[in-house]
């Protein structure tokens, strides 16, 4: 519900927030005009308690308008012209969607199309409003783009908040487990020296499933400190065919007790600008799966290929494969297969829960195609990182036109 009457008393104050309006328009006078309203304009969002005030600057052309946003210039909400001298609006709209800036905009227009419309919400527009517009219409559109936006910043608040809890559980969990964890393998490992024969099984299997548990602390690490976004990105060039060996001798004394050979095919000098640890955990789950669901004596190819502006990486294996219903469970949280083939092999069923999350922040998918009995290719797709630095009707004419 939102009003622009003064607030009903409740238990709780409202907050105060203030909104950066910011609009782009060639006629001065308008400009001026609209100052006046917006300035001593109040809106209350009464379904999140806040009350939102503004202030108000204005451009007469797109050139100066993105000049303001290269130096670091705010916008809460953007009164856009579409027909601007030089830079239009409809190219200050593709800017802003280049830079993958999100700004509530409304566009401002005389001559809007149907077409226009159109691509204009594609770019990002939130709303319209037609020259001449009346006070009443503008603060309409004002208030409707301004519970969008508080709305929305709230519940980006709310589900940050539920990364960060899930995060510091993941923490004390993990830091918790460790030491007992690793008193357990210690001991273990004394015990496998002893030569005890009647012994040896049974430590053996304590070993597996320690090392399973480690595993699972270890995924469950990365998946929240991706998700809460504690870990601190470092973008570089890196090389990818170089990662993919470093993943394959990790899992090399698991692939030669089992005599599944792996090799790596892929272009000349491939790179990606990409943070290294991120991109190492889309390796390691990757091969690592291909080994653990082969079979014995089979093999693994890790290919890397430039497709477009995006690289493309997929990992084949020669092992037990999937039916289609069970590879479309695959990228979901705590998912692990389970039949007469997987049974014996342990798993956190999170790693390419991970990898998909991480093929998403480089605006890329994770797919897989799989035949039982012959095989599975998974494949990442990931576009270079930027590097660091970066409803109502509306009102009647109710008054006289400020256009």
């Amino acid at each position: 519900m939102i009003s622009d009457a003064a607030p009903r008393e409740t238990l709780m104050d409202p907050q105060q927030v203030t909104l950066q309006v910011v609009m782009v328009d060639d006629e001065e006078a308008l400009c001026q005009g609209v100052r006046r309203i917006i300035e001593r304009y109040k809106v209350h969002v009464a379904d999140v308690l806040v009350d939102a005030a503004y202030t108000f600057r204005y451009f007469t052309s797109g050139e100066d308008f993105l000049v303001h946003l290269s130096e670091g210039g705010e916008v809460d909400l953007l009164l856009l012209d579409l027909k601007l001298p030089g830079v239009g609006g409809m190219d200050v709209l593709d800017a802003l969607s280049s830079q993958g800036r999100e700004v509530l905009t409304i566009m401002i227009t005389a001559y809007a199309t149907f077409e226009t419309a159109v691509k204009a919400t594609k770019l990002g527009a939130y709303d319209f409003l037609a020259k001449p517009f009346t006070p009443d219409e503008l603060r309409y559109a004002l208030r409707k783009a301004t519970s969008q936006l508080i709305l929305s910043k709230q519940a980006r608040k709310l589900a940050e908040e539920k990364r960060q809890v899930r995060f510091n559980f993941i923490s004390v969990l993990a830091h918790e487990l460790k030491a007992p964890l690793n008193a357990v393998e210690g001991y273990l490992n004394i015990l496998r020296t002893t030569e005890e024969d009647q012994n040896l099984q049974m430590v053996e299997r304590s070993i597996v499933r320690v090392d399973g548990m480690k595993k699972l602390i270890g995924d469950l690490l990365d998946l929240t400190r991706i998700e809460s976004g504690q870990r601190e990105r470092v973008i570089k060039r890196l090389d990818l065919a170089e990662l993919a060996r470093a993943s394959m001798e990790l899992l090399a004394v698991d692939a030669e007790r089992r005599g599944i050979g792996m090799e790596v095919d892929a272009d000349e000098g491939i790179e990606l600008f990409a943070d290294a640890g991120e991109a190492e955990i889309v390796f390691n789950n990757l091969v690592s799966n291909a080994v653990k669901y082969n079979r014995d004596g089979g093999k693994v190819t890790i290919g890397i290929r430039r497709k477009g502006d995006a690289v493309r990486i997929a990992v084949s294996d020669t092992g037990i494969g999937l039916r289609p219903e069970e590879a479309g469970k695959l990228f979901h949280e705590f998912t692990r297969i389970k039949n007469e083939h997987t049974v014996k092999i342990l798993g956190s069923g999170l790693g390419l829960s991970t990898v998909r999350k991480i093929a998403n922040m480089y605006d890329g998918e994770a797919t897989v195609k799989s035949e039982p009995g012959v095989g599975s290719t998974f494949t990442v797709s990931l576009h270079d990182a930027p590097a660091a630095g970066g409803g109502e009707a509306a009102p009647a004419a109710a008054s006289a036109p400020i256009a």
